[in-house]
């Protein structure tokens, strides 16, 4: 259970690194998910260092050195525990289904058409981060198509069924019980251990993150049929923006979007070559390592399937729990990204 003694502790650890800055620098926590291996991190760092140019005084840790649970995020960050967080929208979404409506599978399934719904979506998306949880996203980002990686034979995603599959949304459990696989939820730093130990035998995550993270070394067959973007946020604690003075905060938010930018052109013109070099093709010298998996062709029947799902299953079941706990969260997100994507979930 999180507990109000665990964010006192770690506000202290935060904070450590502050006591002896100069009366003109801001203090800026920032917790991060982003390790030295993964492809955000040169974007992450380059926007450390600008605002650094801008007078913050930026301490940043990571969720992973810090044995703390991504899970705990938008917590940590609206407890005013730590300034700013890395959260995974997904994850968090565990606390309020109406996060969730930004990304939901089978609705956004190319990186252009999740622009379109992350830009209508985030005014609401912020309007109710502040009312709940005392928070801003200042970032929004995709990691990129989220993909399969299995570590059996796979042709179509027929081949899920019996399978216990790494999910980490609860709109991507759906999409598997309905293809008659057994969700297993894991954050991304559990997923090899599990491919590795036989506890999953399938996991979805963008062919970036998965080259980065090693999982061709647990698995042996990539199905590059996407069904989300797994988008991202950069969230600052409220109280924290609302005291910075109009320079600094106009400067914090210039960074903040050209960070953004940065890493949506990350998870558009990567992925590519994440995936050619997993599935033993060209590979350039850099980040990604070369590996031989074999590459399933997707097929228009999958991608039907997928579609199908979204429509009959996935938005109503996600309208009735995002309605019981946000009334008037259907008419909402109809008007956002239902409109960008050309969809619209039935009201009761």
């Amino acid at each position: 259970m999180f507990r109000s003694s665990l964010l006192a502790s770690l506000t202290l650890v935060a904070a450590g690194a502050l006591t002896a800055l100069p009366a003109s620098a801001q203090p800026l926590r920032w917790l991060t998910q982003s390790q030295e291996s993964a492809a955000q991190y040169p974007a992450e760092i380059a926007a450390i260092e600008a605002a650094g140019g801008a007078g913050f005084e930026v301490t940043r840790n990571e969720f992973q050195v810090l044995g703390l649970n991504l899970a705990d995020a938008l917590r940590l960050v609206g407890s005013g525990a730590f300034d700013l967080a890395t959260v995974q929208v997904g994850t968090a979404a565990k606390d309020d289904p109406f996060l969730e409506g930004i990304d939901l599978i089978g609705v956004s399934t190319d990186m252009a058409d999740l622009k379109g719904a992350v830009d209508a979506y985030r005014e609401a998306f912020n309007a109710r981060l502040g009312e709940k949880f005392g928070v801003k996203a200042m970032a929004i980002w995709p990691f990129g198509p989220q993909v399969f990686l299995c570590n059996s034979d796979m042709t179509s995603l027929a081949d899920l069924d019996g399978l216990k599959v790494r999910s980490f949304t609860a709109s991507m459990s759906t999409l598997l019980e309905e293809l008659g696989a057994t969700p297993v939820t894991l954050s991304f730093p559990e997923v090899y251990p599990a491919l590795q130990r036989g506890v999953a035998s399938c996991g979805v995550t963008s062919p970036t993150s998965s080259n980065t993270g090693k999982w061709p070394e647990v698995t042996t067959h990539l199905y590059p049929l996407s069904v989300s973007g797994s988008v991202q946020a950069h969230m600052v604690n409220l109280g924290w923006l609302n005291g910075l003075d109009a320079e600094k905060r106009a400067a914090f938010e210039a960074v903040m979007a050209d960070m953004e930018e940065a890493l949506w052109t990350l998870a558009i013109e990567t992925n590519g070559t994440a995936q050619s070099c997993s599935t033993g093709g060209d590979c350039p010298e850099g980040i990604y390592t070369a590996y031989d998996m074999t590459l399933v062709p997707v097929s228009d029947a999958d991608k039907e399937k997928v579609a199908e799902i979204s429509a009959t299953k996935i938005l109503p079941e996600w309208g009735a729990r995002c309605e019981a706990s946000y009334a008037g969260c259907i008419a909402l997100w109809n008007e956002t990204v239902g409109a960008a994507r050309g969809l619209t979930i039935a009201s009761e």
